[in-house]
């Protein structure tokens, strides 16, 4: 395993304490639809008595939907199970200040029942539980998030009272590379790029997107473990920023018929001595043996994980031809047409996943890459032939076209079952399951304006 240093020591935390520069302490753990939840502390209350045994929240949290509403059918939590609490013991390596929040600290949970077993169906230890089967290899993952975002001039209030309609994007035309329009909203970007480097991410660029008002800020890459605890921070912190600026942004995989928010992961392995293992110049396009099994379990898994880079009825208005959202289970060197992406070179020689959108849970996608590429190492998967040319007019397997799809793939996946467990399994089928419910009953403005009149 990496060596984990924390953007802020505890033994800092204690003076700025004393020095009163920190008064508050935020302890969070990401639940299943990747949202920061937790309590904020008393700083002083928090260094005496919360820093060394942990708190308590309510064991619903990993058990509601995105409204948070209790939902029947979870085995973990529910009514006649009365909704006790689990505890949030927090990680000192993920310690940071966060300083569009004045005085505060920052400090990620893992969740474990009282007799302090992990509690398996929170995303942190799902992504545990995967890293631990590669240190058995003698591996450590390391991962990079590309997330995107669309800004918009509107309040996140007045956005909510006006149903989400007439937003002002914060640019009017694509500004995909270009200096002009990122130039348009540099304050915003600025801020959350110092921002976020002084909470301890070390930022590499912002850059605009096809969208209107979509941009794209991009950290580098990490330990696995970290890279995912600073996207859930560099998210909620976005947002807050955002906030206080008096403007919206979004994360969500599709907001309008125009391009979606994607977050595409890149994933490495280095052994033991910290040497990659992905890369043999000697090999074809580069790759090493175990680079070439990892790939092509990516593709035996790609469609039964589906449901962990997918995890949302919207999330599937991405997958359209010519999007540059991936709709072909292919791979191929350098081809943004494939679903997955062969890129760089000696030690920065990876792959990325361009499946998640902008409302992934990156444990939970980064922990079903890393099952799937231990799946095609331990069986010695041989990788077939790339795509060079056009993979959206190629007659590869699709991608789950519906969160329907994806969810029975997952549930019926004797590959997801060996791999993380029969409980987690079934713990995600039903998050699919309430997600599908909802928007099944729902009644949308398109079928109004459809039907209202002309039906």
């Amino acid at each position: 395993m990496a060596d984990r240093t924390p953007p802020l020591t505890v033994d800092e935390l204690r003076r700025l304490v004393e020095a009163g520069e920190i008064d508050t302490v935020v302890l969070a753990f990401t639940d299943m639809q990747g949202r920061l939840q937790g309590k904020r502390f008393a700083a002083r209350f928090f260094l005496d008595h919360v820093l060394e045994h942990g708190a308590e929240g309510c064991n619903y949290l990993l058990a509601v939907d995105v409204d948070l509403r209790t939902v029947g059918g979870y085995a973990m939590a529910s009514w006649e199970r009365g909704y006790g609490d689990f505890a949030l013991r927090g990680d000192p390596a993920t310690l940071r200040r966060t300083p569009w929040n004045p005085g505060t600290a920052l400090l990620t949970a893992d969740l474990a029942w009282h007799d302090g077993s992990p509690v398996v169906a929170s995303p942190r230890q799902i992504l545990r539980r995967q890293l631990d089967r590669l240190g058995e290899h003698g591996w450590t993952a390391y991962a990079g998030t590309e997330l995107e975002f669309m800004l918009f001039k509107d309040s996140y209030e007045d956005a909510w009272t006006g149903g989400y309609r007439g937003l002002t994007p914060a640019n009017q035309y694509n500004v995909d590379y270009s200096v002009l329009g990122t130039g348009r909203v540099e304050p915003l970007l600025r801020r959350i790029r110092n921002e976020m480097a002084a909470a301890g991410l070390v930022v590499e660029s912002a850059k605009g997107e096809a969208n209107l008002g979509q941009h794209e800020i991009a950290f580098r890459y990490d330990e696995a473990l970290t890279t995912c605890d600073q996207h859930s921070v560099y998210k909620t912190g976005a947002k807050e920023i955002a906030a206080q600026e008096g403007v919206a942004l979004t994360f969500m995989a599709k907001f309008d018929e125009r391009e979606g928010n994607s977050c595409h992961i890149h994933l490495s392995l280095r052994d033991e001595a910290g040497r990659p293992v992905f890369a043999d110049d000697a090999g074809p396009h580069g790759m090493s043996a175990t680079m070439r099994h990892f790939l092509a379990g990516q593709l035996a898994a790609l469609r039964e994980f589906t449901l962990l880079y997918a995890p949302n009825i919207n999330s599937y208005k991405r997958f359209r031809a010519g999007s540059f959202a991936p709709t072909a289970v292919a791979w191929g060197p350098d081809n943004r047409t494939c679903a997955l992406r062969v890129v760089g070179r000696g030690a920065g020689h990876r792959f990325e996943n361009r499946l998640p959108g902008g409302d992934v849970n990156p444990y939970l996608a980064v922990a079903g890459m890393i099952a799937a590429g231990l799946h095609g190492v331990e069986h010695e998967l041989e990788l077939p032939g790339p795509v060079t040319g056009n993979a959206y007019t190629g007659d590869a397997p699709h991608v789950p076209g519906t969160l329907r799809e994806a969810a029975e793939l997952w549930e019926n996946s004797v590959l997801a079952r060996a791999a993380f467990g029969d409980e987690i399994v079934e713990h995600y089928r039903h998050m699919a399951r309430v997600e599908q419910e909802a928007y099944d009953t729902a009644v949308t403005d398109w079928e109004r304006f459809r039907s209202f009149e002309r039906m």
